[in-house]
Parts: C-alpha cells; structure tokens; sequence
C-alpha cells in the first residue's frame, strides 16, 4: 500500500493566559513559554509573587494538549515533537507573533522573555528567528537547538539584552556529560556574556529563583516596537 502525505493551511483558535493588569504603571512585560505537560493558566502561578503593578504576565498556550493518565482528567500540553518539527515550529512562532501583536507591546516596558524545560527552545527559537527586542532572556531548565549558532543572538548586544540560564544541580534530565555540552554552548552562543545559576534543586521551577531576578536595566538602543 502506498500512502501520500499532503499538507494544506488553515485558520486555528487558540488561548493564552495573563496575570495582573497592564497599565501606566507597569514595568515589566513577561512572555513565559512553559514546559510539556503544563496549561498557561496553571502555569502562571509561579510568577504570582512578582508586585502586581510592576509586573504583567503573558503565558502562551503551547497546542497540543492531551490528558496526563490514564485516568483522562488531568490535561497538559506540548509545543513540539520530533515529527515534522520545522513545520511545528513555523507555526507556534507565527503563534507568538499574534499574542505579542494582540497585547500590543508597549515601548515604554521592559520585555521579558522566559523560557522553562521545552519552552526554552521556543524561548530562543523565536527571539533568534524573530530578533525579539528583549531586555532580559530567561532560559531555565532547557536545552537550546541545536540548529541555532552565536550569529542568531548577535543582534541581543545592540540591545544589551541580559541573558540568564537556570538549572538545578539535580535535575535529573541533566547529566554531567549534559550539563558540561549545555554549558560550553551557552557560553559560545552568547560570547561568554551569559549568566548561568546553579541552584540546589531538580527539574522544577522554583518561584523564589523568579522573585530574585534582577530587574531595571535599560537599553539605550532604541526597540523595533518603538519606531
């Protein structure tokens, strides 16, 4: 039997989740891109400690959502997998791109982008594919693909963005032969400017890691939204 694989396009809905209000008073606009087996809206109680008025959260909704067990209640959700990932990826970029369109990023906030476990490839994919304008990138618990190379995040110096790594030294998808190939590329990707935090802890998200994040350094490079 031969079978034929055909694509086609077509209009899609999906959701994202926000926290706290975006006013005159905020600082600070976070995207955060989750890991597999997360909802958007479960996943933003890690960023609930951050001062409300200061700080406004976008959670993206990675598509495709299935239940966690076998008992069907439990939903979670993932962005990619190995099957026809460029395609996937083109898709949840363009995504992305509506979110931050629809929020309509002001110029006056400081853009976060964070990224944990597989959200840290969309994290980065999208900032180097898109030249995301962010003043910080969070990369926490995550790989970066491999397809992307020093050359994609060069443009973060004229913006002075601050590139933060987070990883706990149980993480129990991180080997030492891992850690030390993960370390070395992060150290290449971006010139030897990133910083990278251990923490005592494993594969999670530690909400007092989030709360201590250093804010309020500003670029004087003048952000494509602002022209």
């Amino acid at each position: 039997m031969k079978a034929d694989e055909k694509q086609l396009s077509y209009t899609t809905v999906n959701t994202y989740s926000t926290l706290n209000e975006l006013t005159d008073h905020t600082k600070y606009v976070w995207v955060v891109l989750h890991g597999i087996g997360y909802l958007s809206r479960y996943f933003l109680k890690y960023f609930d400690a951050l001062p409300k008025e200061e700080h406004y959260i976008i959670a993206p909704q990675a598509p495709s959502k299935y239940y966690l067990n076998e008992e069907y209640k439990h939903v979670g959700a993932s962005w990619l997998t190995k099957e026809q990932t460029a395609q996937e990826t083109k898709n949840v970029i363009s995504y992305l791109d509506a979110v931050l369109e629809k929020e309509g990023m002001p110029s006056d906030k400081e853009l976060i982008i964070f990224g944990f476990s597989q959200g840290v490839s969309i994290a980065s994919r999208w900032v180097a594919q898109r030249r995301i304008p962010c003043q910080k990138l969070v990369l926490y618990a995550g790989s970066i693909p491999n397809e992307l190379t020093a050359s994609d995040f060069d443009f973060l110096n004229e913006y002075g963005t601050e590139v933060l790594t987070i990883v706990g030294n149980q993480d129990e998808y991180l080997t030492k032969e891992r850690r030390e190939i993960e370390t070395t590329k992060i150290h290449e990707l971006f010139n030897g400017k990133a910083k990278q935090l251990y923490f005592e802890g494993r594969h999670e998200v530690k909400k007092d890691i989030i709360n201590n994040i250093e804010f309020g350094r500003h670029s004087s490079k003048k952000r494509d939204y602002e022209k």
